[in-house]
């Protein structure tokens, strides 16, 4: 399933990381593309401020993850997996705050703070990234597969 995620600095490299509420585990805001959504971009826009009460601008593209570390399995049993554009976002407006539905707590960690937390699965292998404030190329996993030999 197509997903985006913002990753949201503050001053001091903290990055924003929200609770959800299904499960109380950690990770970036964001979620699916849903079908009314014009682009990866607008649908990052609107999961952040839904989530967060923060009206974004996405900078660029970070990351695109996906694979079996990806898989999600809800508390009613639903499972899916997702591949997700990952987008630096800059903070246009707005307040911080936790929207009450699918998010208890909003808030901005450092590094160390973050990874005590009780992380989302696919978050637990990339947080250190998140980190990064370089400029360097989106990150992906590197491909593995092969063509049969011949």
């Amino acid at each position: 399933m197509p997903s985006v995620t913002g990753v949201v600095r503050a001053p001091g490299g903290r990055v924003l990381l929200v609770q959800q509420r299904d499960d109380e585990c950690w990770s970036t805001p964001g979620g699916a593309i849903e079908l009314d959504d014009a682009s990866p971009a607008d649908a990052v826009v609107r999961e952040v401020w839904e989530e967060t009460g923060l009206f974004v601008v996405p900078t660029r593209v970070l990351a695109v993850h996906g694979g079996p570390d990806f898989l999600v399995r809800y508390p009613n049993g639903d499972e899916t997996q997702y591949v997700s554009t990952v987008f630096e976002c800059d903070v246009e407006s707005g307040e911080l705050r936790a929207d009450g539905d699918e998010v208890l707590v909003a808030k901005y960690w450092t590094l160390d703070e973050a990874a005590r937390l009780p992380l989302s699965p696919w978050l637990i292998t990339v947080l250190p990234r998140l980190y990064l404030e370089t400029a360097a190329a989106p990150w992906y996993a590197t491909p593995s597969w092969r063509p049969p030999s011949v």
